[in-house]
């Protein structure tokens, strides 16, 4: 069976499971729609956040950005792995408790304002609409590849699978489809990661595999990789080159923004008690790790496979370059999608792939007449790649489309049910139109969920950078809205309505601004004047990728100042602050 054959044999497999579980589970009321009817099991429900949480770019992009940045990848396993323990310490549990639909409703009633609610669901739309555009992409690109469909007709037949469940089925769909495809993803991921780990290093485990020794060399393979990649002018692998407080800012807003994100937090909101919160984020960590802990595994061991498949003979020297007319079938198959490109400077007819940035290494390479680099390698099909390129069988390169596709999928599912909770529950009940009636709502909900698809559509045709540098800045954006007013909500009994209102709107407005300015986030002509240098030009050397910290501390000078100067909350709210946070033994009595 053919290779495309197969991929549509597993993917569509998957697709049908996918709708079947849907109409199994559709939602009959709000709470279905929203929250699952509170009836999902501490486990289900910590498979179903792993899967919203491992979108694109934990599948797709991360290895992918290991791969290239090396050491500097690890930024975002650090980031978010950690932002779960943060969510189930300091956020998950009390949320529950306070038993609400969405987190503007909690911001709404926590400070007593219907603007504060209106100014958290348009938090709430940036951060899901940035968070969805890097999901788009990664639907794109797996299905251009697998399915060798236009990126277009790849992202129209992904946006109908989601509108399908989600639209469909609502929370109580999603959960369900979420824990199928946390199980097709992960094994997706892990079965090539071991296939390639047996052979570079004869380790199954790819965990292990990483520290091994290359299987009849004598050298491990970080050493090895470390050696070729420095022989090709690019940095050192296992040594990083952000600078310090760079990589203390990324690590810290991808932490909290974690903890801020509401499609992440609203799952919560879908266990039977308090208790299963906490339980669900536990099991929801044990989950992600058995990805996280191979993704440094699977980036290290793409990287090598290419190398070596870009430069069969010595590096450095003019005949240990890939002839482009010997390509291998892979490199074919992928420039068809435009994510590898090959451009001939000196028209030699041989792929010379090296890192142009490094003046010392053109001066030593100008002797083998490189004229610059010849190769362009979309970091974001590393995984997708890398069993082509290391020669698996077919069906292992079928599965890890339809793991891709899950990855994807689940994630944008869990963001547009958000978006369209946001307009339904919280902007067309809680304030234009309080006394809809319950078939309404979950109609226009379902509307809203429709239309939020077709933005997200929009976004993945022309999306603002690579899945995991977009999904980074979402985390940004959560980090410095939401984040704040939340834990104080729960923690603060002083904070008031105008505190909140202020931090959310200096800490998004600050980090959009600075994101937008660099990046060109949505709007493209802005971060383009800077070229090469745009390093120098960021503020105390923080990348867009980490401002949100900053927007984070400010969002807490202003809310806390603001609320230091103006009245303190009423009474019933004090009280309410108190009883979220009254002990579980004590729970029945409230």
């Amino acid at each position: 069976m053919s290779l495309q054959v197969l991929t549509y044999v597993v993917v569509g497999f998957t697709f049908a499971l996918y709708i079947g579980i849907a109409i199994w589970s559709r939602a009959h009321s709000t709470g279905d729609f929203y929250i699952a009817g509170k009836g999902v099991s501490p486990i289900a429900n910590g498979m179903a956040t792993a899967a919203d949480w491992m979108s694109a770019a934990s599948f797709i992009s991360m290895a992918g950005l290991i791969a290239f940045l090396g050491y500097d990848g690890s930024v975002y396993l650090m980031g978010w792995t950690g932002g779960y323990v943060l969510l189930a310490l300091l956020l998950a549990p009390y949320l529950r408790k306070f038993g609400k639909f969405t987190v503007p409703e909690f911001i709404a009633e926590r400070y007593y304002s219907k603007a504060a609610r209106i100014v958290a669901v348009i938090c709430l739309i940036f951060i899901s609409f940035t968070y969805v555009a890097g999901q788009m992409r990664g639907v794109g690109i797996v299905f251009s590849r697998f399915l060798e469909v236009d990126v277009t007709v790849g992202l129209i037949i992904g946006m109908g699978i989601v509108f399908t469940y989600a639209v469909l089925g609502g929370m109580k769909g999603i959960t369900y489809t979420q824990v199928a495809q946390y199980c097709v993803l992960i094994f997706a991921y892990t079965v090539p990661a071991v296939f390639i780990a047996i052979q570079l290093t004869g380790n199954p485990i790819p965990q292990l595999a990483f520290g091994s020794e290359i299987t009849g060399t004598g050298t491990a393979l970080l050493d090895k990789l470390d050696d070729i990649v420095t022989s090709l002018g690019f940095n050192q692998y296992t040594s990083g080159t952000k600078s310090r407080i760079d990589v203390f800012c990324i690590t810290m807003a991808l932490m909290v923004g974690t903890a801020g994100l509401p499609h992440v937090i609203v799952r919560f909101f879908t266990v039977p008690r308090v208790r299963d919160a906490r339980l669900s984020a536990g099991y929801a960590l044990l989950f992600i790790a058995i990805l996280y802990t191979t993704a440094p595994a699977v980036g290290s061991m793409a990287r090598y496979n290419l190398i070596n498949t870009i430069q069969p003979g010595d590096i450095g020297a003019v005949d240990g370059n890939l002839v482009y007319d010997e390509r291998p079938d892979w490199f074919r198959t992928w420039e068809q999608t435009g994510l590898v490109a090959f451009d001939d400077h000196n028209g030699d007819g041989r792929v010379q792939y090296y890192d142009d940035r490094n003046s010392a290494f053109k001066e030593r390479a100008s002797g083998f007449g490189w004229q610059g680099n010849e190769l362009t390698v979309d970091r974001d099909i590393m995984v997708l790649a890398n069993p082509e390129i290391a020669g698996l069988p077919n069906w292992v390169i079928a599965l890890i489309a339809a793991g891709g596709i899950a990855a994807a999928l689940s994630t944008a599912a869990g963001l547009l049910l958000v978006i369209s909770a946001a307009v339904s529950h919280d902007l067309i009940k809680g304030i234009f139109v309080p006394h809809i009636s319950e078939t309404n709502e979950l109609r226009a909900g379902r509307v809203a969920a429709a239309f939020a698809i077709l933005v997200a559509g929009y976004l993945g045709f022309d999306p603002p950078g690579w899945v995991a540098q977009v999904v980074a800045f979402a985390f940004g954006l959560a980090a410095a809205s939401l984040f704040p007013v939340i834990l104080l909500g729960i923690f603060s009994k002083r904070m008031n309505r105008e505190g909140a209102i202020a931090g959310m709107l200096a800490g998004l407005l600050f980090t959009y601004a600075y994101i937008e300015y660099f990046k060109g986030l949505f709007l493209k002509w802005a971060g383009a004047p800077w070229g090469d240098n745009v390093a120098e030009q960021w503020l105390l050397g923080i990348s867009p990728e980490g401002i949100g910290v900053i927007g984070m501390c400010l969002n807490f000078a202003v809310a806390i100042t603001v609320s230091s100067f103006t009245s303190p909350p009423p009474g019933h709210i004090r009280h309410m602050v108190e009883q979220i946070r009254v002990p579980r033994h004590l729970e029945s009595k409230q």
